[in-house]
């Protein structure tokens, strides 16, 4: 079969640093090939030297057969090489169509012409099952839509070559399906797809053929249909993984948080927490369960001061801290992996040491009679970078210039790292590889069995059941029901987040297992 794409011992540079070490990838015709690596393993520079953001310093590129010199992305698509990157390039509050045309605005009469940009959107649109609605505003559309858009913007560029980098990092589990049929309507066309990702359900599902590369070297390709996650994930960690996370009974005592009669609304007006009542005890992690959009996000910020709560209130260790700054918050012993690492977790243009100070550079060591004390802030951030194997150059290296899952390693260290009576976790694993994902369960469970409370948000089923030692479901800004991880499923767990009563779960069940017996 012919390759659309080689490249050929590519080998990237960042000063002493070697991104990658002269890999070889080659992209057959109407394929979908699958990209595997843990957090900084080179998989998006080795996309980005693809795309024309990189010039490598060895290898060659090759594209239907002719080698090229892909100086810059205008090049790359003028190849038919388009990127759907992991964290979206899109203005707010420009429109979908507006978006798309951005950079190559179709004129006629030296006016721009975005109704005739909109009738071709439109157009693709319907060809690709996309169902995007040219003249909505990127602001009031989901993420998932919006990756849509990112996947239109390359197609109207026409496209022939996709490259995917991490799509489903910040998509719901219903998203992810649509994605994936996306995918293979887009392999149906005729196009060929690159997929960078960690999750191997995903490549299991959907690709055709896995290459795997670690820290920075490319250690094979493989059949996916001759292969299996174990063996992929061994090939990537280069060790073995558990899947199943590990540990023992809880041991709860007493109330670290209590969320009381709790109402929040958005930025809207619009209420998304509707008199909710929660607590978390004192070596427990308990994991709220539910569709995203049912007020988890409200929740999170009403308890960590980023909102203001509408009524209701909130208790740690038995004071009230309802509507404290977030810094009143932080020092009562609250820790918080946020949902969103780039709006509430990092500053992008700081260096990573002074992001991992955030919320100590003016407390001891750090700072001293009312200076900050940089290399106190250096040798902690370095302890935490090693602790938690972020992939970095250095403290001093911009947290812009990370990978996404290396971004989320140095917010999950710092957390941890001040050891809060509450450790609140949001999307946790988020665009983490399955080594990495491990490490930082085992660290959830340790705060646990160390009389530490946890409340772990998440969207993925298997990890709300596997970590948590009890589940509260959320659905309309309500906590519907508590369930005991052991004697409950991901089934019954799906039916009461989608407003089904566990009465109404039970006699589901019942009927099913009588049509079994017929």
């Amino acid at each position: 079969m012919e390759h659309v794409i080689e490249m050929l011992n590519i080998r990237k540079e960042f000063g002493n640093f070697v991104a990658n070490d002269n890999i070889t990838l080659q992209l057959k015709k109407g394929e979908i090939h699958a990209l595997l690596g843990e957090n900084g393993a080179g998989k998006s520079t080795l996309m980005n030297v693809l795309f024309g953001l990189y010039q490598p310093e060895g290898g060659e590129i090759r594209v239907r057969g002719q080698e090229v010199k892909i100086t810059d992305p205008n090049v790359a698509n003028n190849l038919g090489i388009g990127m759907v990157h992991q964290h979206f390039m899109l203005v707010e509050d420009f429109t979908v169509t507006e978006n798309i045309i951005l950079g190559s605005e179709p004129t006629k009469g030296g006016m721009i012409s975005v109704k005739r940009a909109a009738k071709k959107v439109q157009e693709l649109s319907e060809l690709y099952n996309l169902n995007v609605d040219p003249y909505a505003k990127i602001e009031d559309i989901s993420v998932g839509m919006q990756q849509r858009v990112e996947i239109l913007k390359t197609l109207y560029r026409g496209a022939e070559i996709l490259i995917f980098d991490e799509p489903t990092a910040s998509l719901t589990p219903q998203e992810i399906t649509e994605l994936m049929q996306i995918m293979r309507r887009l392999i149906e066309e005729g196009k060929s797809i690159i997929l960078i990702t960690h999750k191997l359900k995903e490549i299991m599902d959907v690709s055709d053929r896995v290459t795997v590369i670690r820290k920075g070297v490319g250690i094979g390709t493989v059949n996916t249909a001759e292969t299996n996650p174990n063996d992929l994930a061994d090939l990537m960690v280069g060790r073995h993984v558990e899947f199943k996370t590990i540990k023992g009974l809880a041991h709860p005592t007493t109330d670290v948080l209590e969320v009381k009669d709790l109402v929040v609304a958005d930025y809207r007006g619009i209420e998304k927490v509707k008199g909710l009542n929660l607590h978390v005890r004192k070596g427990e992690i308990v994991g709220i369960a539910g569709i995203d959009g049912n007020g988890q996000t409200e929740l999170i910020e009403a308890i960590t001061g980023l909102r203001k709560a509408k009524s209701g209130q909130v208790f740690m260790n038995g004071q009230e801290i309802t509507g404290n700054t977030p810094r009143k918050v932080t020092e009562s012993g609250v820790g918080h992996i946020p949902q969103d690492r780039h709006k509430h977790g990092l500053i992008l243009d700081f260096p990573l040491g002074h992001n991992i100070a955030l919320q100590t550079y003016y407390t001891s060591p750090n700072s001293k009679n009312g200076f900050m004390d940089y290399s106190a802030i250096s040798k902690k951030a370095n302890e935490i970078i090693k602790k938690y194997d972020v992939r970095t150059q250095g403290d001093h290296e911009l947290a812009r210039a990370l990978s996404g899952g290396n971004q989320q390693k140095a917010i999950i260290g710092r957390e941890i790292d001040r050891d809060p009576d509450l450790l609140i976790a949001a999307l946790p694993t988020r665009g983490l590889d399955v080594g990495a994902i491990e490490f930082i369960h085992q660290r959830l469970i340790e705060q646990r069995d160390k009389g530490k409370a946890v409340l772990l948000i998440s969207f993925e089923l298997d990890e709300v059941m596997n970590v948590s030692d009890r589940i509260a479901v959320i659905y309309d800004g309500q906590i519907v029901e508590t369930l005991d991880p052991l004697q409950t499923n991901e089934q019954e767990l799906g039916l009461l987040m989608a407003g089904q009563t566990k009465n109404d779960t039970q006699s589901n069940q019942v009927k099913e297992e009588d049509s079994s017996h017929v």
